[in-house]
């Protein structure tokens, strides 16, 4: 619990809870409509093994994760010491050995690791169907179609909590994230499921 109380005083002296709910939402979309894209993909290529289909997608999964952890290490490493180092002119001091040093250093790498694992996370969700189906348990639809339906899910449930955060209506603002999914399915049927 010490951790955690911790995490939370660094957040809070840096104010950068906002951000890290910002980097989960953004990034975790992106993976559930690229997961969503994939699968709608392979529904309308005729591909029907499985053990490719997750590989390509898990591939996919890894590299959104990847990009979301160095991006935002990177980036979020260079804001926190520019912060630090006005903080540090302002005040006259060395601030390396204190809590805003070890927020510079350690709120960087909280931020990566939920820009990160947000679209890895979500992808996982997505492709559970499959993975259950190759591990030769049986659905009661197809797995592609399952996974076709968590994604929606939780590309609803993404604008659940953005309404939430935002104080307005949950579900408008549910729908409204649904509607992009619902229009980057229809635009991959345009133009690849014909």
């Amino acid at each position: 619990m010490k951790l955690l109380d911790q995490i939370r005083f660094l957040l809070r002296i840096t104010r950068t809870r906002d951000i890290i709910r910002r980097y989960f939402v953004v990034n975790g979309f992106d993976g559930a409509l690229t997961m969503l894209g994939l699968v709608i993909g392979f529904l309308f290529s005729g591909t029907t093994e499985v053990s490719v289909i997750i590989n390509v997608c898990l591939g996919a999964a890894i590299a959104l994760g990847m990009s979301g952890i160095s991006s935002a290490y990177v980036s979020e490493a260079a804001e926190r010491k520019r912060a630090l180092g006005k903080l540090e002119e302002a005040m006259i001091t060395d601030l390396s050995d204190s809590a805003h040093g070890a927020a510079a250093r350690g709120v960087p790498l909280l931020i990566a690791l939920v820009n990160g694992s947000a679209p890895l996370a979500l992808s996982l969700l997505i492709l559970s169907p499959l993975l259950i189906a190759e591990a030769g348990l049986a659905l009661p639809v197809s797995p592609l179609y399952a996974a076709v339906a968590i994604a929606f899910l939780l590309i609803f449930l993404l604008g659940v909590f953005l309404g939430r955060i935002a104080d307005v209506s949950w579900l408008r603002s549910g729908i409204q994230t649904l509607l992009v999914a619902v229009i980057t399915a229809t635009l991959i049927y345009l133009i690849a499921g014909r």
